[in-house]
């Protein structure tokens, strides 16, 4: 095989962007499989340049030159921005492939404008495309292994490429760890809702964490588990074996099952400092925090007090909602989550809007024979900018002002001081304090009032919530030509649309 020159581009933002907690958090937001990609090109013998893109660098200039493969990894709202680099490298003689969540929901689409496109990805499917690396026309080739790795490269394998991304971080740098795939949980909503939960090589978390401290007087370690701690004795031990209680500080989403009281108090020993659960529903999902059999307002005081009880273990706790579930009807569910910030002040809530990222979900196939699904532009796919699937039993005015009433009540000057005041830390305070005034609080709720103001007053933006017209309003496409900036002319033609209901008629061709 010829050495080849490859680029490998992790684009954790969509596009340029200043605000505060881009600034302080983008660059620990990266993704671990573009890290694993450039270490298996590299141990190929291949030459590798990584790129993280948070928003603050100047993208034309960081780009890898003169390659002749590059590697592009995005989350779906980046896609448009994937799709215009692509454009632009295949403009080149460049072989791209897209990877990442993106490639995984929307392989259909991601072929008209990328050579490979890559599900389940392990070594032998890199190095499939290293072998054959060659232009596809006038499709791309979508490649994917049955199911996810066993086994990934550790932080020492990938450290050279970890290590420039962090020193972007102006403050707090976290390192990215994975200690499982998978999910033993359905969320019938959730990406890993069909995927088998698998551990990773314990004995390779040790050495790592080993490593680390080689690097940090006290590293910050983020888990990218989608629930982390499942296999808990064995996370436990591993970080016990690795070096003395406290040596780490940790962050990690979990479920409030896995984090019971006695869980709770060997994390705080082993340096657990945030921890992010899923509250997902007032009226379902319970398995997740142990209320099976309870619903509404039994609901909210029972994991109120677990959560106001995890605060005397660790000192920064995210609470995460969906809004728009088919169980949430009336005014109770938003009267409910407003009851739990009120009962529970010092939890972050994490508000998101109901969305179908194509073949994320099989839930997603009974959203599309509904003819519920909406083709907002990818860029607006990020759980929070659009809710692309017609509620079902709210008209969207009433939907959106249901929304801000409950993100105005969130970050109201009365909320945002009560959480002030709650939190044990004076990180967690500045760190609540920043995400409320920056884009996810204020930003966020000046967003949905002017999406609010559209639905009323502009009969054709009305009628694409509606699904009855295709025409994309130009709000919407206003911003992705700012947002893209300079990228907007590599932007290929017909990129803005995709077919909403392509799983679906992937599943079932009579349903075209």
């Amino acid at each position: 095989m010829a050495k080849l020159k490859i680029g490998v581009i992790d684009l954790v933002s969509k596009g340029p962007t200043n605000t505060l907690w881009a600034k302080v958090m983008h660059a620990n937001l990266a993704s671990i499989m573009p890290q694993v990609v450039a270490t298996w090109c590299e141990q190929q013998g291949h030459e590798v340049t990584l790129i993280c893109y948070t928003g603050q660098e100047d993208l034309q200039k960081e780009l890898p030159r003169s390659v002749n493969l590059v590697f592009i990894c995005s989350f779906t709202q980046a896609a448009l921005l994937a799709y215009a680099l692509s454009n632009y490298f295949r403009s080149q003689g460049v072989v791209t492939v897209l990877g990442g969540p993106h490639a995984r929901c929307y392989p259909d689409d991601a072929v008209k404008y990328f050579d490979y496109v890559l599900g389940f990805t392990h070594q032998a499917t890199v190095l499939e495309v290293l072998q054959n690396c060659s232009p596809q026309k006038p499709k791309g080739k979508h490649l994917s292994a049955a199911r996810q790795p066993a086994h990934l490269p550790g932080v020492k394998e990938r450290w050279k490429f970890i290590e420039p991304t962090l020193k972007k971080a102006p403050f707090l740098q976290m390192v990215p760890m994975l200690g499982s795939v998978g999910c033993p949980y359905t969320c019938s909503f959730c990406i890993d809702a069909t995927v088998d939960y698998q551990p990773l090589n314990f004995e390779i978390i040790k050495e790592d964490l080993r490593f680390l401290l080689t690097k940090f007087k006290k590293p910050t370690i983020g888990w990218h588990d989608p629930n982390f701690g499942v296999r808990f004795e064995d996370n436990m031990e591993a970080i016990a074996a690795a070096a003395p209680l406290k040596s780490f500080r940790f962050f990690a989403e979990s479920s409030l099952s896995i984090l019971t009281e006695e869980h709770l108090k060997v994390m705080q020993r082993n340096g657990f400092d945030a921890l992010l659960p899923g509250i997902e529903s007032w009226y379902e999902l319970g398995n997740k925090s142990r209320t099976a059999r309870m619903v509404g307002e039994e609901k909210v005081k029972r994991i109120s007090e677990h959560v106001n009880m995890m605060f005397r273990y660790v000192p920064y706790v995210q609470t995460n909602f969906v809004l728009g579930l088919d169980s949430d009807e009336g005014n109770e569910p938003f009267e409910l989550t407003k009851r739990f910030v009120d009962l529970s002040p010092g939890a972050f809530p994490g508000y998101s809007l109901l969305s179908a990222f194509g073949e994320a979900a099989p839930l997603n196939l009974e959203y599309q024979r509904a003819n519920r699904v909406l083709p907002f532009p990818f860029h607006f796919l990020n759980n929070h900018l659009a809710m692309n699937i017609k509620p079902q039993h709210y008209e969207w005015l009433d939907f959106y002002d249901k929304v801000i009433d409950l993100t105005a009540y969130t970050f109201s000057k009365k909320a945002i001081y009560q959480r002030f005041r709650a939190n044990p830390t004076s990180t967690a305070k500045w760190m609540n304090l920043m995400r409320a005034v920056s884009s996810e609080g204020y930003g966020r709720l000046r967003f949905y009032r002017q999406v609010r103001k559209n639905l009323a007053e502009d009969k054709p933006f009305r009628q694409y919530f509606e699904g009855e017209s295709q025409q994309l309003p130009a709000f919407y496409k206003n911003i992705i030509q700012k947002d893209l900036g300079v990228w907007w002319q590599w932007l290929p033609a017909g990129a803005l649309e995709h077919n909403p209901n392509a799983y679906l008629h992937k599943k079932s061709p009579a349903a075209v």
